[in-house]
């Protein structure tokens, strides 16, 4: 579910209701319970009987076949798929249906980045043997554990919870976050920055809300001016002993697991999931909603469009297997340079 310490709840609400006030209640014929209560909204896999959840493409359908959601918006071609204990409704356009709702039930001008101030949260909270450097921010419901240094001029926004023994650089920013134990942010970095997601592409570019988190686990450390961006709905997670080198960003709903490594200038779209001890070389890029496999290594520069098996090693753009790669740059050299026999 959406965390609240980030992003404040406007419901729950009547779905009839919902749908009136985004202007779609034509939506609402026909639904055997318009007065079934909204009292959240969740990813497909996540989501319980008072939440709203989308189900737009057919990737979704194994997750939306199995959902507990409440009320489900969904294309003509997943409507079957929605099981008897969820509400289907179907629409052309289920995306900006579903965007339109989180807009309504998490205002913008409420959530924790953005609003003045947060009166329903407690003044922060600090362990023993916290250093604070010259102008740090700190916002309320902010928890900061025994040990912690935060460099001078960072912003911690609220709700942000910070483990014991990290190091935050000068100039950070953090929010909609929880981090761990023993991590360390080099100077400049952003975590929990709005998602890159958009909808209407390249005509009104509409933007879907972000209303995830960033899940930090213990002794991650991220380089200078590196970004990792909060989910969409669920978490962007960061795992154990994982570090990431400077100029680095980590799109939203990434999952990176434990002890990876990530060089300099890399970058990873949405939705990608790196497993266990993972190593990227500088400049590597994914283009999201793809897994690699444990323990694989992709060198410098390559281009990750698919998904890959555990131990994987790859080179190129398009990347592939590392040993094709080297085959067919031999061949195209011998090609060059013709066969000069005779």
């Amino acid at each position: 579910m959406v965390d609240t310490r980030f992003h404040r709840f406007a419901g729950p609400v009547a779905i009839g209701p919902l749908l009136a006030r985004i202007g779609h209640g034509d939506l609402a014929e026909g639904l055997t319970d318009p007065d079934h209560l909204i009292t959240g909204a969740d990813e497909l896999e996540r989501a319980t009987s008072g939440d709203v959840a989308l189900a737009a493409q057919s990737a979704y359908a194994e997750d939306l076949r199995r959902t507990a959601a409440g009320v489900v918006i969904v294309s003509a071609a997943l409507r079957e798929q929605v099981p008897s204990g969820s509400t289907a409704i179907v629409a052309d356009r289920p995306h900006d249906i579903f965007a339109a709702m989180l807009d309504a039930l998490y205002p913008a001008s409420t959530r924790a980045i953005l609003a003045a101030s947060r009166d329903d949260l407690e003044a922060p909270l600090y362990e023993r043997d916290v250093v604070l450097g010259p102008n740090v921010v700190v916002g309320a419901g902010v928890e900061i554990g025994r040990g912690t240094i935060i460099g001078a001029n960072s912003v911690i926004g609220p709700g942000v919870t910070i483990g014991r023994n990290c190091v935050i650089g000068a100039n950070c920013t953090i929010d909609c976050a929880h981090l761990g134990n023993e991590v360390v942010l080099h100077s400049g970095v952003r975590i929990g920055t709005e998602g890159f997601g958009w909808l209407d592409l390249g005509q009104t570019n509409r933007k879907i809300p972000q209303l995830g988190r960033v899940i930090i686990q213990d002794r991650v450390e991220v380089g200078a001016n590196s970004t990792i961006d909060r989910g969409a709905l669920g978490d962007t997670v960061i795992g154990d002993g994982t570090k990431v080198d400077n100029l680095v960003q980590i799109g939203h709903n990434c999952r990176i697991g434990r002890n990876c490594l990530i060089a300099a200038m890399s970058g990873l779209s949405g939705s990608t999931i790196l497993e266990d001890g993972v190593l990227l070389g500088g400049g590597v890029g994914t283009s999201g909603h793809l897994t690699i496999g444990a323990g694989s290594v992709i060198h410098g520069r390559a281009a990750v469009t698919k998904d890959w098996p555990p131990g994987s090693k790859l080179a190129g753009a398009p990347a592939q297997d590392i040993r094709d790669f080297w085959r067919e740059l031999a061949t195209m050299r011998k090609l060059s340079k013709g066969d000069k026999r005779g």
